[in-house]
């Protein structure tokens, strides 16, 4: 006697729970021989379709035993059971189960894709069985190009692929047209003569009798298994040697793995192409999130960028010595201890490239019937060079004219826009009150840093400013420039030390374009952070809708998974499927949000160049990878209830 290939022992299913249990199956006892050609016949509500799902591995039995060749299922894992499915069934469905956006072709691939098959080697194999099932010229189309019983043999195509020990015929016929289900018969009975086994549940006598075994169903139990002399048993022949080939290819190695991979992309990239308005409403929230955040990181840089060279002009390097103990010091204005001799004695350490002696006041400033407020400063002309001024006319004073207290000036380009509208202002006078003074040159219109733009400003010698307009043996504070190769703490150190040896005590306070630029780095990188955080919210609004749309997905292709679970995808498989579409949208929609920040900093530039717009590749990088991320947190639970679906039930979606 022949090996027995499945055998089941008192097999129920019942479904629901408790009291309100219904049994389905009653205690099935019956075995099936490798080779063998077995009809279960039964009416409708019966329970054979039940029955054919426990023999497929698609379902489990409430109790009993059902071994499939020697393996107990009852043990076995659901990706052991896909691989009970992937190696030993071929599945032919009554509505044939073909998924409509793969060719005839790719549909009878899809359990070798599962099985490892190399991608050479299962394309040449689906065609040969297609070219075989008289399918040759129906390569290439898809299953609504195609007939249903052309279907039917694509399907039984798909059965074989894998070598197809054990076929499983679901009412084959059913939707079939009386040739078309003849010649699909033929097919089954010629498949039975190589070896396979086969199994088909039909509740058609005529059908039931080109078995050589059949098994009636009736009410959940077996009323009768009677042999059918008429047709030949095979049970001894064995399947022919392609389809044990074939089986000796099936690998579980990383390129196999791979080759699964890129087979889910390509799967994952059609489902989003045959939905390209779904895609795109799921992408819409990423590509909002992602280019608000880089927008906002774009924007601080830009910001912060501006602030720093604005502080630049100043000259690089600058350290700025004031009388108190900090910054707003409210007796910083009793403290005069800062005077020329400290200056004098900074001007000579080989770490000061240039120093300026700074005192300012208000003046009203006069010139015939005119008359407004500016900023008068005393100072060395060493402050030219410290702050970075240029003279567009005229000149700047000298130090040795400076000692000789004479009555001129350096304007500024507001100063001489106001007093001096139509005319020349060199070698004109203004009057500082009651004093005159002449115009020697006129700086050029450029902002300086922490100063209004609106403000008009004067500036004399420093000798001139103490003794002719406010007498003062004082400084306001002093205006260092660092020499080249020099570093700003260490020349904060080294005036530190010389100014306390010199006045006895530490009465000053130093501030430096270094600390200015830090302190401004940090609060824009505190200001890009608030905003960025604000941003995300919209990434995680998009990443909402993405696991939204995705479950929608994935309900409405529900039937599709339960095939792919059928013909032996793993939950693994499902679950690859899934994520590479959430994390495709999510990256493309990133990629997409990314090129209209720069597409937006590009058109500001020339629209409104006020709004300085700095791109980052970091931030863009992270933006990508965040986008990534989003797609695999929001997906995966998309992905796994996709994964956790009961083939049963996904199979029987419309």
């Amino acid at each position: 006697m022949s090996q027995m290939l499945l055998e089941l022992k008192g097999i129920r299913r019942s479904y629901g729970d408790g009291s309100s249990a219904v049994e389905v199956l009653h205690g099935i006892d019956f075995s099936v021989r490798r080779g063998e050609m077995v009809a279960i016949i039964g009416p409708s509500g019966s329970g054979k379709s039940t029955l054919m799902n426990i023999i497929g591995c698609l379902d489990k039995p409430s109790s009993g035993s059902y071994k499939v060749d020697g393996r107990d299922t009852a043990s076995l894992e659901p990706d052991d059971l896909a691989e009970l499915r992937r190696n030993f069934f071929g599945f032919i469905f009554q509505r044939y189960h073909l998924l409509g956006h793969l060719d005839a072709a790719e549909n009878v691939q899809v359990p070798s894709v599962y099985a490892g098959l190399k991608r050479e080697k299962r394309s040449k194999r689906s065609v040969e069985l297609l070219q075989r099932l008289g399918l040759k010229d129906r390569v290439g189309h898809k299953p609504s190009q195609l007939s249903g019983g052309q279907q039917q043999r694509v399907s039984i195509a798909r059965a074989l692929m894998n070598g197809g020990q054990i076929i499983l015929a679901d009412e084959p016929t059913g939707a079939l047209d009386s040739k078309s289900g003849a010649e699909v018969m033929r097919i089954l009975e010629d498949l039975n003569a190589q070896g396979h086994t086969v199994i088909l549940v039909t509740h058609d006598p005529r059908i039931a009798s080109h078995a050589h075994r059949v098994i009636t169903i009736s009410d959940g139990a077996i009323s009768s298994d009677e042999i059918n002399a008429n047709v030949p048993d095979y049970s001894e022949q064995k399947v022919n040697s392609d389809e044990v080939y074939l089986k000796s290819g099936w690998a579980s190695s990383v390129r196999a793995y791979m080759d699964r991979f890129s087979e889910a992309y390509v799967m994952a990239i059609r489902a989003m192409l045959s939905n390209r308005m779904r895609t795109l409403l799921t992408m819409l929230g990423i590509i909002i999130g992602i280019m608000a955040v880089v927008t906002v990181v774009a924007l601080a840089r830009g910001a912060s960028s501006k602030v720093v060279e604005n502080i630049s002009s100043m000259g690089t390097n600058t350290i700025t010595v004031m009388p108190g103990a900090r910054m707003g010091d409210v007796r910083s204005g009793k403290v005069r201890t800062l005077t020329m001799k400290d200056l004098n004695a900074l001007k000579g350490q080989p770490y000061v490239d240039s120093i300026s002696a700074t005192v300012s006041n208000t003046v009203y400033l006069r010139r015939g019937n005119q008359e407004n407020s500016a900023t008068a400063y005393g100072i060395n002309t060493d402050y030219f060079r410290v702050y970075g001024m240029e003279v567009a006319k005229g000149r700047l004073f000298t130090e040795d004219e400076a000692a000789s207290l004479p009555q001129i000036c350096v304007i500024d380009a507001l100063t001489a826009r106001t007093f001096f509208p139509n005319e020349d202002p060199l070698g004109k006078r203004l009057l500082f009150g009651k004093l005159p003074m002449m115009v020697v040159g006129v700086l050029t219109d450029k902002e300086v840093a922490f100063r209004p733009n609106d403000n008009m400003y004067v500036y004399v010698p420093y000798q001139t400013y103490s003794a002719r307009i406010i007498p003062r043996n004082y400084l306001s504070s002093m205006i260092v420039r660092i020499a080249d190769g020099f570093s700003t703490a260490v020349a904060e150190d080294s005036i530190t030390s010389l100014l306390k040896n010199r006045h006895g005590r530490k009465d000053f306070f130093i501030q430096s374009s270094d600390t200015i630029m830090k302190s401004i780095n940090q609060t824009t990188a505190t200001f890009t952070l608030l905003i960025s955080a604000i941003a995300v919210i919209s990434l995680i609004v998009g990443g909402i809708g993405v696991m939204n749309i995705m479950l929608v997905s994935v309900t409405e292709r529900t039937r599709e998974i339960g095939i792919r679970m059928a013909v032996g995808a793993r939950q693994s498989d499902i679950m690859t499927q899934f994520l590479i579409e959430a994390i495709t949208v999510c990256i493309i929609g990133g990629l997409t949000g990314v090129l209209l920040s720069v597409a937006l900093g590009w058109l500001l530039s020339y629209v409104a160049p006020a709004i300085p717009l700095s791109f980052s590749v970091y931030s863009i990088v992270v933006a990508v990878i965040t986008s990534s991320v989003i797609g695999v947190v929001f997906g995966f639970m998309p992905a796994r209830n996709a994964a956790k679906l009961n083939p049963i039930e996904a199979l029987a979606r419309e």
